[in-house]
């Protein structure tokens, strides 16, 4: 049930008095070296502030016009879009993925639906055939011709690399354009949104150097970083295949840079992202203008695949194309409503929208951690925030 709207309500004053100093001290105590925060709600921001450097050498301050790469939250504007796509065009989510991809039936994949592609259920985290991530055609073969790794449906887990590229290639069947382009056309356009999947040249001189994780205590779940390493296991070929782009640095290079990788290639700021997602914690409309209808918004906060995750080992939940907090969570990543839901970034980004208290939180840095999920660095902001209301 929603809070009644003068106990839900968040004073900036409060916020930023509350979320100021544990923000510092992600600085002062907990080696962040540049990052932002941007909470919304009832369409409009609360509070929106920075810190830190752009580079090792913290000679570029992070500035209100800093950018950097969010990695996997890239996954929720990708999922936005393709769920725009069907929305358009009145496309159910039980209607299956070779209806307009046919070559995608291959191997035994002729019934999968486009719901389970979306949750994560369609067992296809890995690829048996070697093919750069570069290679976006060559990438696309192989989806094609790769079989289930598990039965679809029967569970899911988390396609960390090849889940961009099938939201891709859906978008180019439905839409006939690129995922980029349309999020260009469709969001990033009407929204002004500072948020780029394959960054134009020109915005080059205001992306932060992102930075690997300094080596430290192995985070948890053990198994899952232990597997993570050890060649042959799922985790592994999950986090590897297609291969390439393993190495951090090699990020921020500008030609890398300017790929669509609708995996994790995302290049934004933490205000375009909670931008986005308080239009999605608000029904779908943000200043008149309407994006997603009831219908849509119900598939985003309804969880579609709920239970131990064959790549994390740990329960996760996903709705169509974003992640929830399970029913049991080790850690609640998305605030206390069962009905919120976003999609973290490796290392650290975090970006979620909370339809019941209608609140947005983004979260982002160039420090990466070794956690592939949130870690405590945003996760505690997002508890002060709802200590408040």
């Amino acid at each position: 049930m929603a809070l009644p709207f003068d106990q839900m309500h968040l004073e900036s004053g409060q916020v930023l008095q509350r979320l100021k100093p544990l923000f510092d001290e992600n600085f002062e105590r907990f080696g962040e070296l540049g990052a932002a925060v941007s909470v919304w709600q009832n369409g409009k921001p609360i509070i929106d502030f920075h810190g830190g450097f752009c580079d090792a050498g913290r000679q570029k301050p992070w500035t209100a016009n800093t950018i950097v790469l969010v990695w996997s939250a890239t996954k929720g504007i990708g999922s936005a879009s393709v769920l725009h796509a069907l929305q358009q065009r009145k496309i159910e989510l039980n209607r299956t993925v070779a209806e307009f991809w046919p070559e995608f039936g291959q191997a035994h994949k002729d019934k999968i639906t486009l719901g389970q592609l979306l949750s994560h259920q369609a067992g296809l985290c890995a690829l048996d055939q070697r093919v750069d991530v570069l290679d976006y055609e060559g990438v696309i073969r192989a989806l094609e011709a790769q079989a289930p790794l598990w039965p679809p449906g029967s569970g899911h887990g988390y396609h960390a690399r090849t889940f961009g590229f099938l939201l891709d290639e859906l978008v180019r069947r439905i839409a006939r354009k690129t995922l980029s382009d349309y999020w260009q056309e469709n969001f990033a356009g009407p929204l002004e949104l500072d948020f780029w999947i394959g960054l134009p040249e020109t915005e080059n001189s205001r992306v932060a150097t992102i930075y690997a994780a300094k080596s430290g205590k192995p985070p948890e779940p053990a198994e899952f970083y232990r597997d993570l390493v050890t060649p042959g296991t799922l985790a592994r070929k999950t986090f590897i295949s297609p291969y390439g782009l393993n190495v951090i640095s090699k990020m921020n290079d500008p030609q890398v840079r300017a790929v669509p990788n609708v995996s994790f290639g995302g290049i934004g700021s933490a205000s375009a992202l909670a931008k986005f997602y308080s239009m999605l914690a608000n029904g779908g409309e943000i200043n008149g203008q309407i994006f997603f209808s009831p219908e849509t918004i119900e598939r985003m906060r309804t969880a579609f695949s709920d239970g131990v995750d064959r790549v994390f080992q740990i329960p996760t939940a996903f709705s169509a194309g974003f992640m929830k907090d399970s029913q049991d969570p080790a850690r609640r990543l998305f605030g206390p409503s069962a009905i919120s839901f976003g999609h973290p970034g490796a290392g650290g980004s975090h970006a979620f929208a909370d339809p019941e208290n209608n609140i947005a939180f983004a979260y982002v840095m160039n420090q990466m951690e070794q956690s592939v999920l949130p870690n405590e660095k945003s996760v505690r902001l997002v508890d002060a925030i709802y200590d408040l209301l």
